[in-house]
């Protein structure tokens, strides 16, 4: 049995970075924060997958505080706008 690691393979995992943050929002119909000096900067992270599980403990750890949200951010899309796939339509 082979493994998947690109690691153990020798590929390079490319690095797709994103940035999760949150905090409070002034209405739950914005995404304006009510303090941007409190704004909670989880971290960056070298793809979706780590960034979504950290998204996933914020968000877990701040629902009963229903003014509470936090964001994905691709940073990659944002950096190399020509290496973002085209997005389907139905």
């Amino acid at each position: 049995m082979t493994s998947r690691d690109p690691k153990a393979q020798g590929e390079a995992k490319p690095q797709l970075l994103h940035l999760v943050f949150g905090g409070e929002l002034k209405s739950l119909d914005s995404h304006e924060f009510r303090d941007l000096d409190t704004i909670d900067i989880v971290g960056l992270f070298p793809d979706y997958a780590s960034a979504e599980r950290a998204w996933r403990a914020k968000a877990q750890a701040t629902v009963d505080r229903a003014q509470f949200r936090y964001y994905v951010v691709h940073l990659h899309r944002l950096l190399e706008p020509d290496l973002t796939p085209p997005t389907r339509t139905a």
